[in-house]
């Protein structure tokens, strides 16, 4: 395995021709998009590892350097991407000397001490200590059936249809302060912006261009925004059946929420609604007359891992004081293992080995999916997953690790 480690060596960049065509390949994807013989302004090759045989790139992987928000505050995250190994080259140890190598270089430069990613299959990375720790909420309905409540503050605001150079300048800073309050969310550079706003024809299935609202109140201001693309049908009997796909709706007051979601249900000739990246805890549910019209099945989305447990427990808040030892189990990363004081309330949060008596015995895996306070540790303590020395710790741990606001991750990478 060690020798495997040495293998790996970051990407050049007259090699991302290849590299690109090794991940579409894995990926089943087509080589095609702006991007086929120069990295994208966001790929970062200096934190990439690859695995060569002669001119043949047979394993890839990556780090963006994110900024995500836990609760109550923001830390640096390392978002792990490109991860592929070629047919020829599974079941060798190359995936786990990857993720073994990341890891540790994270801990040794001592960088950010979370990771995250967004995972193509289910069972691959729990082994390495990474666990679902938020979920999107896959929002569908009949838009016909989806009309908010008679009751429903829309205020006295505007809504606008923009250009995509409108919407962009005046919704960056808007964005900016809302993912600060949402545990899940992630900064966006310009780099980041222009990769989510490209457009690209031969990405859009058959759909038309996206659409892009503004929310302004009466004194100009920008409270709201919403991005979306229609794709019209049409049913034997000459019915419109058309789909509308919501790819975000952000607003910093209720009445903006409301009257952005107002008019996307009500586009012409739209009868289905699908918002596959909203909260599972998304408000909408809330404003509808009729909350059974909106079906809901929420699937995992942001994994998270603990890269080095004393860093990233004392960098988030905790609603309800907490001061416990945590007796972490962490085989893949050995530096974690060991009984960990935590000590925390909403202020602020201290972390450190110790040798008292632990109140509670979890894994690393556990750790890591009620980090941004969507996952209970009562709920996983139900599943034999986390287990209890003092009486009461579960209970106490569990409100502590809890959040007001659920994690939710609209941003995959």
């Amino acid at each position: 395995m060690a020798d495997l480690e040495s293998q790996l060596r970051p990407a050049r960049p007259e090699e991302w021709r290849a590299w690109r065509g090794a991940m579409s390949a894995s990926f089943g994807d087509a080589m095609t998009g702006p991007y086929l013989d120069e990295p994208p302004p966001v790929a970062e090759l200096e934190r990439s590892l690859g695995l060569w045989e002669g001119d043949r790139v047979v394993a890839t992987a990556g780090i963006y350097t994110r900024v995500l928000t836990v609760p109550g505050a923001v830390v640096p995250c390392a978002g792990i991407t490109w991860v592929t190994v070629a047919p020829t080259h599974r079941r060798r140890g190359v995936l786990t000397a990857i993720m073994r190598r990341q890891l540790t270089e994270l801990h040794e430069e001592q960088r950010e001490p979370v990771a995250a990613l967004w995972a193509a299959e289910h069972p691959i990375y729990g082994r390495f200590g990474y666990a679902p720790a938020t979920f999107r909420g896959g929002l569908t309905g009949a838009t016909e059936r989806l009309r908010l409540r008679k009751d429903v503050d829309l205020g006295a605001g505007r809504v606008d249809l923009v250009s995509v150079e409108e919407y962009r300048s005046a919704v960056v800073g808007l964005h900016d302060r809302l993912r600060r309050t949402v545990p899940g969310n992630l900064a966006r550079d310009d780099r980041w912006w222009t990769r989510l706003l490209r457009d690209d024809e031969d990405q859009r299935k058959g759909a038309p261009p996206r659409a892009y609202l503004l929310h302004t109140e009466p004194d100009g201001e920008v409270t709201g925004y919403a991005a979306y693309r229609v794709k019209g049908a049409w049913t034997s009997h000459g019915e419109p059946d058309g789909t509308i796909t919501v790819e975000e709706v952000r607003a910093a007051t209720t009445p903006a929420y409301a009257a952005l979601w107002r008019l996307l249900l009500s586009v012409d000739l739209v009868r289905t609604l699908r918002a596959s990246m909203s909260s599972p805890d998304d408000p909408l549910v809330h404003l509808l007359a009729d909350a059974r019209a909106l079906h809901r099945s929420p699937v995992d989305a942001l994994w998270v891992r603990l890269v080095d447990v004393d860093r990233a427990l004392a960098a988030r808040r905790y609603p309800a004081p907490i001061d416990l030892v945590l007796e972490v189990r962490d085989p893949f990363c050995p530096w974690n293992a060991g009984r960990w004081r935590l000590s925390g309330h909403p202020a602020g949060a201290y972390c450190g080995r110790t040798d008292r008596d632990p109140d509670l015995i979890l894994g690393i895996e556990e750790l890591s999916a009620a980090y941004l306070g969507g996952v209970s540790l009562a709920s996983l303590q139900a599943a034999g997953r986390v287990t209890e020395v003092s009486p009461g710790a579960v209970t106490l741990a569990a409100t502590a690790f809890g959040w007001p606001v659920t994690p939710w991750c609209p941003d995959e990478f």
